[in-house]
């Protein structure tokens, strides 16, 4: 049986051979419109991966699920239910690629069910657009950057805020339960790479925590940490790792704030829409920086230099509106992430998801 210490070494080997093609001058954003249109038709003439046509989108666009593969580790993977965070839909519409791409006796296939939407907003997508189509320009995502507001969040948006989550929600009802559950988000700016876990994992993700961190630093960067002590439903689990957050936590956090108004704009997270499916899946939420600030992070931070861009950031954004420019920007000296290195962290996570539930999957056999 895997244990965690073997659990990291497993995950690579899986990553490894899903992202062998993955080279980073072929990785780009594309729009929803072209990766629905290839996926489609790739799918019509691929055995063993199937498209669902899920309906449109508020403003018309089509959303889409892809399913493929059988075994006992059954996957739930979903991105984009923040509209300014493109790595994760980019992440998954290669998966879907590379599924199409490959035969399913691949090894990194073997034992695994895959449910994916690579993209829950488009509309979101379509409104960031422009800074999308400037990457990596800083100042052209401080400037054009979207994000919907509680009340409008897909992520506290489960299961009937909007119409993308009621067809989101009607997919995953009708394909689950699921073994874990990814949703891929991002951050703006941070002091390094950050993993939030379902709290009923925490203590059982040591490997892939391990994992992370390994993969955070092999790619130059530190852990962003944070220790909100609670804050909204987060709670810190070690250095970069805090628990998935909930709706319900929002909802509590909000009324004890004297606001039952912004309580009532928090519905249920995916992860506990997908929890209510049955069982008691691993979830994930992956937050990888499209920016990084080089800010060492004492344990349970907030790192000191990430402290003063947030408190910058509203100057930064009138001397956009106002000049076109930001003295204040440049001030801070932001490193974009190549996106085929955020790529390759979100794989890496779904690689330790993997791995751990087939370590689980195989401790609950042994008792038996």
């Amino acid at each position: 049986m895997p244990t965690d210490s073997t659990i990291p070494a497993e995950a690579r080997s899986w990553r490894d051979a899903f992202a062998d093609a993955m080279a980073p001058d072929t990785v780009a954003f594309q729009t929803h419109d072209t990766a629905h249109a290839r996926h489609r038709a790739a799918c019509a003439e691929t055995e063993g991966v199937t498209f669902h046509d899920l309906g449109s989108s508020e403003e018309g666009r089509p959303l889409y699920g892809i399913t493929a593969g059988s075994g006992p580790v059954h996957l739930s993977c979903i991105a984009g239910n923040h509209a300014d965070e493109p790595v994760g839909p980019e992440t998954l519409r290669y998966l879907v690629d590379r599924l199409l791409d490959t035969p399913p006796h691949a090894s990194w296939r073997q034992g695994i069910r895959w449910t994916i939407v690579p993209h829950t907003n488009p509309d979101g997508e379509a409104r960031n657009q422009p800074w999308i189509t400037a990457w990596p320009d800083a100042e052209a995502y401080f400037a054009h950057r979207v994000r919907e507001l509680p009340g409008r969040d897909m992520e506290f948006g489960f299961p009937d805020l909007r119409t993308e989550n009621k067809a989101v929600s009607r997919f995953l009802r009708e394909q689950g339960p699921f073994s874990a559950h990814l949703s891929a988000h991002g951050m703006g700016v941070a002091a390094g790479a950050l993993l939030l876990i379902h709290p009923h994992w925490s203590f059982r993700t040591d490997g892939l925590q391990t994992l992370y961190r390994d993969a955070a630093a092999e790619a130059g960067l530190g852990l962003h940490d944070h220790n909100r002590q609670g804050e909204k439903g987060f709670f810190w689990i070690g250095p970069g790792f805090t628990t998935t957050p909930n709706g319900a936590g929002m909802r509590a956090y909000f009324r004890a704030q004297n606001d039952p108004e912004m309580a009532s704009r928090f519905l249920d997270s995916s992860m506990e829409f997908v929890e209510a499916l049955g069982g008691m899946p691993l979830s994930v939420v992956t937050e990888v920086p499209l920016f990084v600030l080089d800010s060492p992070t004492p344990v349970g931070g907030p790192p000191p230099r990430y402290t003063a861009f947030k408190e910058a950031l509203p100057r930064i954004q009138h001397e956009l509106q106002t000049a076109g420019a930001s003295d204040t920007l440049s001030d801070f000296d932001l490193q974009p992430l190549p996106l085929h290195t955020a790529m390759t962290l979100h794989s890496t996570v779904l690689g330790g998801m993997i791995a751990t539930c087939r370590r689980h999957n195989q401790a609950d056999t042994d008792t038996q």
